[in-house]
């Protein structure tokens, strides 16, 4: 499992590394462009959501050794709701289209 860690409030999200490094990737192309957006997730504690912005420190930790490869499917629809009125969410991972 890994960690996204927000601010010096520490809120964190913890996440499995595969979805995390999906998410590490929309998240840093959109504070990049100087974006703020909202982050949401559930776990078995509930709905949780996090304004994201550039100016705030951000800190991901991974439990593995190496980030999980990329599926560009899911970077793609992750980007889609970082774009949307509701912010980035955590969906499923789509099958990668065949080449």
């Amino acid at each position: 499992m890994g960690k996204l860690i927000y601010g010096n409030s520490g809120a964190e999200m913890v996440l499995d590394d595969r979805p995390l490094n999906h998410i590490r990737v929309v998240i840093l192309a959109k504070l990049r462009r100087g974006e703020s957006f909202a982050l949401s997730w559930e776990n078995d504690r509930g709905h949780h959501m996090m304004w994201l912005h550039p100016a705030i420190p951000l800190f991901f930790s991974f439990s593995g050794k190496r980030h999980p490869s990329l599926n560009r499917a899911w970077i793609d629809a992750l980007m889609r709701t970082a774009n949307s009125p509701n912010g980035l969410e955590v969906v499923a991972e789509p099958a990668e289209p065949e080449r």
